[in-house]
């Protein structure tokens, strides 16, 4: 290959790997860090065996984000107070045109279900984002990771019943999430709490991942009560010059709160049955870096 076609092959791909390396460890750097480290090792590699550039740079990624996770994970870093993933700005309704298959990278991708993954065993993660993510067979699997069939068909499993059983109900239908987040939206800057507790599932969970940094919950808030009279308290609170901005985030609707041109916040909400199931809100400033308006 040319320097330009091997650059070009590898573009091609990015957006899996990057895919991958997101769903692996929940950290937008961190995941940038492994696609430039995968990219390093396909412009060095003898790439005259390679058959299969997408599924080589697919394995290559998986190992190099197995390898960060087990990094993470020997270090023990103790977080201060709830924990989410780094949002992560997605568009599957420019980029994959079959509805179905939009739903379920949406749902691969979603807060709820990171949050989860964030308890399987990397290699548990590894199969379970390369199964029921992207639809790799298990032989294909089994070949990435250098483990039998049925070794990978049991994690598979495992993992499986794992994020199941934990894993919060949800809808991802965008057009209602997005008709709900702008009511939320109306209601909490209007100091509505009828309004507001209108939308609120009875059981609705607020979380809030401050990391320390910024001023929210250190502990998940629960029922319509609590989190009603939180969010009418915040949005009290007032924040300069704040402006919000819709995007889609995670594979749905969700609102960046800017002060001036700096990112304040994030929030995203799950719904079920027509009312609001859970509050996302991140405010960590380290997890806030690439949303910031260019």
């Amino acid at each position: 290959m040319t320097t330009d076609t091997v650059t070009d092959v590898f573009e091609e791909h990015r957006p899996v790997l990057l895919g991958v390396a997101y769903r692996m460890l929940g950290r937008v750097a961190d995941a940038e860090d492994v696609v430039q480290e995968a990219w390093l090792r396909w412009s060095g590699a003898d790439r005259s065996e390679v058959r299969e550039p997408r599924a080589y740079l697919v394995r290559v990624t998986t190992r190099l984000a197995i390898d960060r996770l087990r990094q993470i994970k020997a270090r023990g870093e103790t977080y201060i107070g709830p924990w989410l993933p780094e949002p992560y700005v997605t568009d599957f309704g420019d980029t994959v045109p079959d509805t179905a298959e939009q739903a379920v990278l949406a749902d691969s991708v979603s807060l709820a279900v990171l949050v989860v993954l964030e308890s399987l065993s990397p290699l548990e993660r590894a199969v379970f984002v390369l199964r029921e993510a992207f639809g790799y067979p298990y032989a294909d699997i089994a070949a990435m990771l250098d483990r039998g069939e049925a070794a990978v068909r049991q994690l598979a499993g495992r993992a499986r019943k794992h994020v199941d059983e934990r894993r919060p109900r949800y809808e991802v239908d965008p057009a209602q999430r997005r008709d709900l987040t702008e009511r939320f939206l109306a209601a909490a800057a209007e100091g509505d709490i009828e309004g507001l507790m209108a939308l609120l599932a009875p059981d609705v969970r607020l979380v809030g991942d401050s990391g320390g940094k910024a001023k929210a919950p250190v502990r998940v808030l629960e029922t319509a009560d609590k989190v009603g009279r939180f969010l009418i308290g915040a949005a009290g609170k007032s924040v300069a010059d704040v402006t919000f901005r819709f995007l889609e985030v995670n594979g749905g609707p969700a609102v960046l709160v800017l002060s001036g041109d700096k990112p304040d916040s994030v929030f995203q909400l799950d719904v079920l049955d027509g009312r609001i199931q859970a509050v996302y809100i991140v405010r960590n400033p380290d997890k806030l870096g690439s949303l910031a308006p260019s």
